[in-house]
């Protein structure tokens, strides 16, 4: 009897609807915009906060860095606050990786220059291309793979070989061909160098080109890139990540012994956990949230006004169907679930139309971040809940005006 009532409520939803189709329609798009606008942008943050963890997640979340220089950085309204120190030299860095005994994997690095011009024959690169040097163990703890060719080993580092791994962009640009490019010869500053390897691409994120890049051994870029207090950056991939603090901790002892400091002396040294910019970053899409929240509940208040109007109208237009089904025997509970029932079925008729939108919108922006298709379930269940919400309480007045009518005034009303 319930299942017979409720496709017979459905049957009337859908033939209202149908008779004032325009207005159904334009109460609808109301609806949708506003789901649309709350569904879309938060999948859209979704996707971001993806973007952002998967970045990041290559240098691992179980990384940190040694640095004897760093910047104040501003993300909204928190700033990472680094002082200035001085330089780690070449001595103190490899110290370190020898004696730093912590399971976990020790790389030391130097970026040369971040304008260098690569060559191969007639052909070059513009002059942007970051040129650093490299241990054997920076790719891992970088986060880098490799495409084509070999990695550095340990005694061609020690010997400052001529070899280096480049970018796909640099592929690109210099060896445009499918020939093979391992083994071939390309020249930085006049200075010759054979390509062991190519590396895989990663995209470009938050102002780095990690494809425009050539490696090169680290002693090599002390050679032939030699500058006055040369600072060297040591990266540490901790295996365990649950013991991240732990490495920081006998990182810092040990460095501090490396730098001679005695206990009365601060660290003149900055740690850096790879984490901290992404955690800072994700936490500050919360306003991006907050703010499309924010649009959504406002679109959606002028939909609920719209939703009423429309049943208020309804109500009017059908004062003699109303009487004709109270004469019929159609009690007040029945005509007021009628009319509830109708603004329900308009109200997720938005909602769906909206989520679906959303949906689409937001995995766009995911696209274009090089982020896998999201599907915000708690946004898809939250709009729906929303629009249901909102369907009930527009439709709550015009029901009851519907279930108080007087069926014989309602039957002489024309």
């Amino acid at each position: 009897m319930k299942t017979t009532l409720l496709f017979d409520n459905l049957h009337i939803a859908l033939s209202s609807i149908r008779s004032n189709l325009l207005r159904t329609i334009l109460t609808i798009l109301i609806i949708t915009i506003g789901i649309t606008a709350l569904v879309g942008t938060l999948t859209a943050v979704s996707s971001i906060q993806n973007a952002i963890t998967s970045k990041f997640s290559d240098m691992g979340a179980n990384t940190f860095s040694i640095e004897s220089r760093g910047s104040n950085i501003r993300i909204g309204k928190k700033t990472m606050r680094q002082k200035n120190y001085s330089y780690i030299s070449f001595r103190e860095a490899q110290q370190f990786k020898e004696e730093y005994n912590f399971p976990a994997i020790t790389a030391i690095s130097h970026q040369a220059t971040g304008i260098a011009t690569v060559k191969h024959e007639s052909l070059k690169t513009n002059p942007n291309v970051t040129v650093t040097g490299i241990d054997e163990n920076h790719l891992e703890v970088a986060g880098y793979s490799l495409e084509e060719g070999r990695n550095f080993t340990r005694m061609e580092v020690e010997a400052g070989r001529h070899l280096a791994l480049i970018g796909k962009d640099i592929k690109k640009k210099l060896f445009p061909g499918t020939g093979e490019v391992v083994g071939k010869m390309i020249s930085i500053g006049g200075i010759r160098y054979m390509v062991a390897g190519i590396l895989e691409e990663k995209g470009t994120g938050f102002g780095r080109e990690s494809d425009n890049v050539v490696f090169l051994p680290v002693t090599n870029v002390r050679q032939n890139f030699s500058r006055a207090n040369m600072s060297f950056s040591i990266n540490v991939k901790v295996r365990d990540p649950k013991l991240v603090d732990a490495a920081i901790a006998e990182a810092t002892g040990l460095f501090r012994n490396v730098r001679g400091l005695t206990l009365d002396y601060e660290d003149n040294f900055n740690i850096n956990k790879s984490d901290n910019l992404a955690k800072m970053l994700v936490e500050n899409t919360a306003t991006v949230t907050l703010a499309a929240s924010v649009i959504g509940l406002i679109t959606l208040f002028g939909a609920a006004i719209g939703l009423m109007n429309i049943m208020l109208v309804a109500v009017t237009e059908r004062t003699n169907e109303i009487g004709v089904r109270k004469a019929m025997g159609a009690n007040s509970k029945a005509i007021r679930n009628q009319f509830l029932f109708e603004s329900v079925v308009i109200g997720q008729l938005g909602g769906m139309l909206g989520v679906f939108l959303g949906i689409l919108v937001g995995n766009i922006v995911s696209m274009a971040m090089g982020s896998p298709f999201v599907a915000p379930w708690k946004w898809i269940f939250l709009g729906l809940g929303v629009c249901f919400l909102v369907s009930i309480l527009s439709g709550l007045l015009p029901a009851i005006k519907a279930a108080k009518l007087d069926p014989i005034e309602s039957l002489r009303y024309e």
